[in-house]
């Protein structure tokens, strides 16, 4: 898909407007930095217990952005992201988990799905890619969170792999949306981290990178996941990519650009059904 697939709908979030204009019942996007009650580094929007902020403040931008959403955080899951390739299936059960305290959260999970209505997934980022999954004829969704590391250890394709075992999804059918992340441009890692792209991705990983001396490259990790969903399956019509830097939005925190003390925004998905 070559539009943008995110559309800002206020202040404080954005949504994946395809997915929307397809299944009603649907609502996937993004948060901003923009529309909360933080202060300092974490002004203002910040939705992370775990960055250093206020946890009352962090409570109340959360309360204002399930307003927004009109999903309420009873409803919300969240999980402890830990950079590893950690795939769990939650529903209702699970409902509230995260959603008002880091101690709550789903412990070493870094990918959530479900295939339960009124759950709202939820996933927090500061350059770090969010992926976002759909199976529309089985009505399943996912989020996964991929930094460099989660990247390389293949979080996408296991997304794509557990789908596929455990609830019959062909990879064919999967469609993904990766979200605002850090761009190539401002992404600077050293030869360690091309190392592990290389292994990850051995046919296609000299697409993803360009050299700028001195053992330093300017990596691509929207490409990167792309590609290791590609070879998972993934039809290209399938994936959409957003070309929104957090390193360079003024709309968003960014770990790098705002110098590693900042707050995070947050992924989130959930289906709509009728109330019990």
């Amino acid at each position: 898909m070559d539009i943008e697939p995110f559309v800002q709908q206020s202040v404080m979030h954005f949504i994946i407007e395809p997915w929307q204009q397809t299944i009603p019942s649907l609502i996937a996007g993004f948060s901003t930095r923009e529309g909360g009650v933080s202060t300092g580094p974490y002004s203002s929007l910040n939705l992370g217990f775990h960055v250093g902020d206020d946890q009352e403040a962090v409570k109340q931008n959360r309360q204002r952005l399930a307003e927004q959403l009109a999903f309420p955080l009873t409803r919300w899951v969240g999980s402890e992201q830990v950079h590893e390739a950690s795939v769990k299936k939650v529903g209702l059960a699970d409902a509230g988990k995260g959603a008002t305290a880091l101690e709550t959260a789903i412990a070493g999970t870094d990918a959530l799905y479900t295939a339960d209505e009124n759950l709202l997934l939820t996933s927090l980022y500061a350059d770090c890619v969010p992926l976002f999954f759909l199976a529309p004829d089985q009505r399943l969704i996912g989020l996964a969170h991929a930094g460099w590391r989660g990247t390389v250890k293949r979080i996408a394709p296991a997304m794509v792999k557990r789908w596929q075992a455990d609830e019959g999804v062909d990879p064919a059918d999967v469609h993904v949306v990766i979200g605002p992340c850090i761009s190539q441009s401002a992404y600077e890692v050293d030869r360690g981290v091309i190392e592990a792209v290389r292994q990850s991705l051995p046919s296609t990983a000299e697409r993803t990178y360009t050299a700028c001396g001195n053992d330093k490259y300017m990596l691509d990790l929207r490409l990167v996941n792309k590609q290791l969903l590609l070879e998972a399956g993934v039809r290209a019509e399938h994936i959409a990519l957003s070309s929104v830097c957090t390193a360079g939005d003024a709309r968003m925190f960014s770990h790098r650009a705002d110098g590693g003390k900042t707050g995070r925004m947050m992924s989130f998905i959930g289906l709509r059904g009728d109330e019990e």
